[in-house]
């Protein structure tokens, strides 16, 4: 059977003291990308892979 008399213990509350309020222009930005149109790094990358397998695949003296 469980123990009744946990019902009657006192509980620990803790509270957090409050945030300071956050720019909501900021996460706003944030969140839709603002930015510069331009490929990402890792897109640059697999082109640049691509651009030469193919050049070398081009390439094949057969």
């Amino acid at each position: 059977m469980a123990n009744k008399s946990l019902k009657t213990r006192q509980k620990i509350v803790v509270t957090a003291p409050p945030l300071k309020p956050r720019n909501p222009f900021a996460a706003l930005a944030k969140a839709r990308s603002a930015g510069p149109h331009e490929r990402s790094k890792s897109a640059e990358r697999q082109a640049a892979k691509r651009a030469l397998i193919k050049k070398l695949s081009g390439s094949d003296p057969d």
